[in-house]
């Protein structure tokens, strides 16, 4: 079942929609850089596709009602990868303590918040279990790129050559397992089939490796 909830973020609420499967053995969170990630049909068949398979997810908006607007018109906030990464950060936590506790943790970035999730997960490589990044910009996660732990899937549409140009140049750069796909736009199911492949291999992996990570530090 889905439901709709509000979490508690750096004194703001978050609008997410999260659903955990009966006998869930890892979880997703979905990273939007604008826009409302938990109305995106996207991301929705993405995590759909994941749920069937048995897959906790949750599909959060990383800004609020009044930021969204904000970035409309400037469109600052988006490219404030730090920001969002705090924000990425902030979810992440509470996923662990009352969203799928106990259970590996990946990420599905796209847009700029394929960046903003490579840039939380180097700064907690313990936490992340898998990322996946669609169509996004992970060349902007900077330095951080050289230090993502977690086994990270660039999945990139073949006729952005600009695109493809930025996340082969990220590629290089991310020094854990890696893999690049190139698929026809508009392949909506394919990219589904692709992150289900990676989540289910690598969030196994992790749910035998990873250390005690103990309490979540409060971001709340």
């Amino acid at each position: 079942m889905t439901r709709e909830l509000r979490i508690q973020a750096h004194g703001v609420e978050l609008h997410g929609l999260l659903a955990v499967p009966d006998g869930a053995e890892g979880a997703v969170v979905f990273a939007h850089g604008s826009g409302s990630a938990r109305h995106s049909p996207r991301s929705q068949l993405i995590a759909r596709a994941l749920g069937d398979a048995g897959l906790a997810t949750l599909l959060v908006d990383l800004m609020t009602p009044h930021e969204e607007r904000l970035d409309r018109h400037t469109r600052a906030l988006r490219f404030d990868i730090e920001w969002l990464a705090d924000r990425v950060i902030a979810v992440t936590h509470w996923m662990r303590l009352y969203g799928a506790p106990g259970v590996p943790l990946g990420y599905l970035g796209a847009s700029t918040g394929a960046a903003a999730a490579l840039v939380a997960a180097a700064r907690e490589p313990y936490a992340i279990g898998a990322i996946v990044a669609r169509s996004g910009r992970p060349d902007l996660a900077g330095a951080a790129l050289e230090h993502v732990r977690a086994p990270t899937l660039l999945v990139v549409g073949g006729h952005d050559d600009a695109l493809l140009e930025r996340n082969r140049d990220a590629y290089h750069r991310i020094h854990a397992t890696k893999a690049f796909e190139i698929v026809e736009p508009g392949s909506d199911e394919h990219v589904a089939r692709l992150a289900l492949e990676w989540f289910t291999r690598h969030l196994a992996d992790a749910a035998d490796t990873r250390p005690d990570l103990g309490p979540a530090s409060s971001h709340f």
